[in-house]
């Protein structure tokens, strides 16, 4: 039985947000990957264009999501499904770092408005 303890997680940092990866192909999950995001005070991450469909879980805080140009505000217990070819953006206008939880499929990739393709590590 798989069992990610939190000491054992694995931390990323791109675009000045940290991924926290529990599942993903390395852990031992065959089809998904979760992680908890940690989006700072002040912070607006690059748009970009996702490949596979997120489930985007607010655990704490308040975030405002850009999803195919409609921007909403989202608060701690929300969640937000994004779709294949969605573009989002995620922005934290607050004085307080957020939190998320995050799954998805594994391989998911992400393209840049410059045509920059990520594969994160926290999702492969």
């Amino acid at each position: 039985m798989p069992i990610v303890r939190s000491s054992e997680a694995v931390t990323h940092e791109i675009h000045g947000a940290r991924f926290v990866s529990y599942a993903t192909p390395n852990s031992g999950s065959k089809e998904l990957c979760a992680w908890r995001g940690e989006i700072p005070s002040g912070l607006k991450a690059p748009a970009h264009t996702v490949s596979r469909e997120e489930i985007f879980h607010l655990l704490d805080g308040e975030l405002l999501i850009t999803l195919d140009g409609r921007t909403e505000r989202i608060a701690a217990g929300d969640t937000v499904i994004i779709n294949p070819g969605a573009t989002l953006t995620v922005e934290n206008p607050t004085d307080r770092t957020a939190y998320s939880w995050v799954t998805t499929s594994i391989g998911l990739e992400a393209r840049l408005a410059d045509g920059t393709r990520i594969a994160p590590p926290w999702a492969n």
